[in-house]
């Protein structure tokens, strides 16, 4: 039988956990929203630890207590069995609980969804992956925020840009990270194309990026001024035509990485400015927790930065209305539906893949 000396994880988490509500219940931490937001960001993580460890902790004191009157007593002795017999259960969901989590997962995210190979028919899928997210996240209760487009005079979109936000902070197990992380990828779609005339099957894809985003004011990312090379350009819209005659379009380099995020959506060149900082904070998130993962030697579910449809992650059979995820073995003949936002099933079946993953880890 276990005993709390073999768990010092779960009594470190509960005194963080104890602390951080003693914390939000300060007036003057209470009253500002960004340290609230991190302090239940952390809360939530935790509190997945303590209630496995609370009852963990309850059928434990329980079974001691009915042991002991057992013996002056026999009617608590099939208590006492009942209860030693949840034992090994409760010890393994905390067990469980204390495998590391990615510490994004209750994050929101910034998606990047890119054209690849396949010309205007890649474009078309990629607005396709645009509405199954956008109509997956209506499902799951988020918020969406379209920060930018590059779309085709047929209604494609180039690459465009858009934010998935929970409406309140969520457990890591519900955050849009938990799920939207395993998105990153190619996608690969075999259909007959709108433009083709003489009905055969095309080959394209479309690459997604995914990222945790960054808090406005969050401590492990600062971005010196001196660090970022600015250019103001004209506005577009679909084939390079101008939108507008104000140059309010933005392109910020980070001059120490060499990433480069472009925005022109917004009204004024501030709010373009505001939006670029964004996803350049978000990016560099990425980076960061990325180079610490490999440093760790724990990058699980990396996502691949090529648009070569060789590396794919997941294919959509229009003809077969078939969708594969490659790298669980998932198969469904429900394409349609996954299109029109029922995604879930194909999530859980990587988050489960991770999970099992993690777990083996951590008995190795």
């Amino acid at each position: 039988m276990a005993s709390d000396e073999q768990f010092p994880a779960a009594l470190t988490a509960l005194e963080e956990y104890r602390d951080i509500e003693r914390q939000m219940s300060q007036p003057e931490v209470a009253s500002n929203p960004d340290k609230m937001r991190k302090l239940g960001r952390r809360h939530s993580e935790l509190g997945l630890i303590v209630s496995a460890y609370q009852q963990y902790a309850r059928v434990r004191d329980d079974y001691e207590a009915a042991k002991e009157m057992a013996d002056e007593d026999a009617d608590f002795q099939a208590e006492a069995k009942r209860l030693e017999s949840q034992l090994p259960g409760v010890e393994e969901k905390l067990r469980n609980a204390l495998i590391p989590r990615d510490p994004d997962d209750s994050r929101d995210v910034i998606m990047e969804i890119k054209a690849g190979t396949g010309g205007e028919e890649a474009a078309l899928f990629a607005g396709d992956l645009l509405r199954m997210y956008t109509r997956y996240a209506e499902k799951r209760g988020w918020k969406t925020e379209l920060m930018s487009e590059n779309s085709t005079e047929l209604g494609g979109m180039k690459d465009v840009q858009i934010a998935l936000r929970a409406k309140s902070v969520q457990s890591p197990v519900d955050g849009v990270w938990a799920s939207m992380k395993y998105e990153g990828g190619v996608h690969r779609v075999q259909r007959v194309p709108v433009t083709e005339s003489q009905g055969r099957i095309q080959t394209s894809a479309a690459g997604v990026i995914v990222f945790p985003e960054a808090d406005e004011d969050d401590d492990e990312i600062e971005v010196d001024p001196k660090d970022l090379k600015i250019d103001i350009f004209m506005s577009s819209g679909p084939g390079g035509q101008s939108v507008n005659t104000t140059y309010s379009a933005v392109r910020m380099t980070h001059i120490p990485t060499g990433i480069v995020v472009s925005m022109q959506d917004e009204k004024s060149q501030i709010q373009n400015r505001q939006a670029a900082l964004r996803v350049l904070k978000s990016r560099l998130l990425a980076m960061k927790h990325e180079q610490e993962a490999e440093e760790a030697a724990d990058m699980r579910h990396s996502q691949v930065r090529s648009m070569d449809r060789s590396e794919r992650i997941r294919t959509y059979n229009f003809p077969e209305n078939r969708i594969v995820d490659h790298r669980t073995n998932y198969k469904a003949y429900n394409l349609d539906q996954v299109l029109d936002g029922d995604l879930q099933a194909v999530i859980d079946s990587d988050m489960q893949t991770d999970e099992a993953d993690r777990l083996a880890a951590q008995q190795k």
